[in-house]
C-alpha cells in the first residue's frame, strides 16, 4: 500500500537560511547588543558623575582635615625634652623641608641612573596574544589578510637590543654617574647650609636665654641701688635726684627684662619650627658656650676645602656630565643598528605541531621557531635638527666651564673670608670675656665709693649699664664664633 503525500505538503521545498541572511541576522543581533550596552553606560552616568564628586570631595583612608597645631603651654602634658647641638642637627635633617627636597632629588637622580645603565643592556620580554579573526563564511583564513585562519596564538619571548656609539661605550650610564654625583654634591650643600642655619638658631636661643639672665641680675642690681638710695636719703646722705636716677634705671631694667624675654621666646619658636614636626616649646638647649672648640691651621683648611668642598664637586660634575651631553649629540648624528629576536610560537592552535588553516592538508607541522629583525638607522635629514641640539649641548658644557672657574674663585675668596673671620672672633672672645670680669668688678668697686660717697649715682648707672653690655656682648662674641667656624665648616667639612 503506498501512501500518497498530504496535497498540502505536495512539491513542497524545505526553506534553508541563505548564508548571506545568517550573517545580516547576526550583524543584527550584534547592533542590539552593543545598542544595549551603549544604553546601560549612559544611564549609568548621571549616577556615577555624583559619586565621583562626592569621593572627590571627601577624605580618602588616612586624610583627615588640616588643624594648626599650637605650642604647647607649661603644665600640659608632654615629655620635656633637653638638647644638643647635635640632637638639633639630627632633627633638623628630619624635618626641614628644603633639605629633605634635596635628599630626594639625589634619591631620584640614583634611580635615574639604574634606569640609564639598564637601557644600554639586553632587554627580554614576554607576549603571550590571541588573534581572533571574523571568518568570511568561504575560507578558512577569514576576512584578514595578515592571518592565516580565524584562530591565531601566540606566545614569544622577545630579546631587544640597540647597538650604537652611545651604548657601546655606555654614555648613558656614565652620564647617569656624573648626575647623580652632582646631585649627592647638592643634597651636600643643602646639609651645610642647613647645619649654619640651625647654629644660628641654636646659638641665637643660648644667647638670649644668658641675654635674659643678665638681664634679670641688672633688674635686681637696680633694684638693690633704688633701695640704697632711698636709705642714705632717708639719713640725709643722699639728694633726691639720686633716687630718681635710680628709679629711672630701675624702670628702665624693667622694660630690657620683658624685652629679653619676648626675645628668648621668639628665638624658642624659631628653633621649634627646625626641630619638631609638631610645634611645642617644652625644651631645652645645653649651653655649652664655654667649652673650647679649636679649629686647623690655615694650610690645613685650605687642603681640607680643595678635597671637601661641595660646590667645587658640583661645579666639576656640571662639566663633566656637560662634555657627556655633547658627546650623545655628537653620537646621535652617527647610524645605529637596533636588533630584536623573537622565538616562540605563532599559529592556529596553541601547540607545538597543529595544521595550518590555510594548507590543512600539509598535515600538523611544528610551531616553535624564531625570527629576527636587524634594522639599521641612519640619519639623512631631520631639518637640523642634531645639529641644533649639537650646538645647545656646546653652549651648555661652555657655560659649565665658567660657573666652574667662577666656583673655584668664590672658593678661595669664602674661605679667606670665613677663615679670618673665625680667627678674629675667636681672640675677640678673649678680648670681651676680659672686658666683662673688668665690668663686674668696676661696678662693685663704684658702688663701694658710693656708699663712702666718693662716687655719684651717675656714675653707679653707668657701671651697671657697661656691665651688662660686656656680658651681652661677649655672649655675643661667643655666638659669633661658633657661627664662623659653621661657616668655615660649609667649605672644608666638619673638623
Amino acid at each position: 500500500m503506498r501512501v500518497r503525500p498530504h496535497a498540502g505538503t505536495r512539491n513542497r521545498r524545505v526553506a534553508r537560511p541563505s548564508p548571506n541572511r545568517l550573517s545580516r541576522e547576526v550583524r543584527c543581533r550584534e547592533r542590539l547588543a552593543m545598542l544595549a550596552v551603549l544604553g546601560a553606560l549612559l544611564s549609568a552616568l548621571p549616577l556615577a558623575a555624583p559619586l565621583a564628586a562626592q569621593n572627590a570631595d571627601s577624605p580618602g583612608p588616612g586624610e583627615s582635615e588640616f588643624q594648626l597645631a599650637q605650642p604647647v603651654e607649661p603644665g600640659q602634658a608632654s615629655p620635656h625634652v633637653t638638647i644638643t647641638l647635635q640632637d638639633a642637627l639630627d632633627r633638623a635633617e628630619k624635618n626641614d623641608a628644603q633639605y629633605s627636597a634635596a635628599v630626594t632629588d639625589a634619591k631620584m637622580a640614583k634611580e635615574d641612573h639604574v634606569q640609564a645603565r639598564a637601557a644600554g643592556l639586553p632587554s627580554l620580554g614576554l607576549e603571550t596574544a590571541a588573534l581572533l579573526t571574523q571568518g568570511n563564511g568561504v575560507i578558512p583564513t577569514g576576512r584578514y589578510v595578515t592571518n592565516d585562519g580565524v584562530h591565531v596564538y601566540r606566545q614569544w619571548g622577545m630579546v631587544h637590543q640597540d647597538f650604537s656609539v652611545s651604548t657601546l661605550t655606555m654614555l648613558g650610564d656614565r652620564r647617569g654617574a656624573a648626575l647623580e654625583a652632582l646631585a649627592r654634591a647638592k643634597a651636600e650643600i643643602a646639609r651645610r647650609g642647613l647645619k649654619v642655619t640651625v647654629t644660628k638658631d641654636y646659638y641665637a636661643l643660648v644667647v638670649s636665654q644668658r641675654k635674659y639672665a643678665t638681664a634679670q641680675e641688672s633688674l635686681k642690681q637696680a633694684e638693690r641701688f633704688l633701695a640704697m638710695t632711698k636709705d642714705q636719703e632717708r639719713q640725709g646722705e643722699a639728694a633726691h635726684s639720686d633716687v630718681i636716677k635710680a628709679q629711672i634705671q630701675f624702670n628702665q631694667q624693667q622694660a630690657v627684662l620683658r624685652d629679653a624675654q619676648l626675645q628668648m621666646e621668639n628665638d624658642r619658636l624659631t628653633l621649634a619650627v627646625l626641630l619638631f614636626p609638631t610645634l611645642t616649646e617644652n625644651f631645652s638647649v645645653v649651653d655649652d658656650l664655654d667649652q673650647g672648640q679649636s679649629f686647623p691651621s690655615f694650610s690645613d683648611a685650605r687642603a681640607m676645602a680643595a678635597r671637601e668642598n661641595p660646590d667645587l664637586r658640583v661645579a666639576m660634575e656640571a662639566v663633566r656630565e656637560s662634555n657627556l651631553g655633547v658627546s650623545a649629540a655628537r653620537f646621535a648624528l652617527l647610524p645605529s643598528i637596533t636588533t630584536d629576536l623573537d622565538y616562540g610560537i605563532e599559529a592556529n592552535d596553541f601547540a607545538l605541531r597543529s595544521r595550518v588553516a590555510a594548507e590543512p592538508a600539509k598535515g600538523p607541522l611544528p610551531n616553535l621557531g624564531y625570527f629576527a629583525t636587524i634594522t639599521l638607522n641612519l640619519p639623512v635629514w631631520d631639518w637640523g635638527t642634531l645639529r641644533s641640539k649639537l650646538r645647545q649641548a656646546e653652549y651648555h658644557r661652555q657655560q659649565a666651564r665658567v660657573e666652574l672657574t667662577l666656583a673655584q674663585r668664590q672658593t678661595i675668596s669664602e674661605l679667606y673670608s670665613f677663615y679670618n673671620e673665625a680667627q678674629t672672633a675667636d681672640s675677640t672672645v678673649d678680648t670681651l670675656r676680659e672686658t666683662a670680669n673688668l665690668a663686674s668688678e668696676g661696678l662693685r668697686l663704684t658702688t663701694l665709693r658710693y656708699q663712702a660717697g666718693q662716687a655719684s649715682a651717675l656714675e653707679v648707672v653707668d657701671a651697671q649699664n657697661t656691665l651688662s653690655q660686656a656680658r651681652n656682648a661677649y655672649d655675643d662674641g661667643q655666638a659669633r664664633f661658633r657661627l664662623a667656624l659653621a661657616q668655615l665648616q660649609t667649605l672644608t667639612g666638619s673638623f
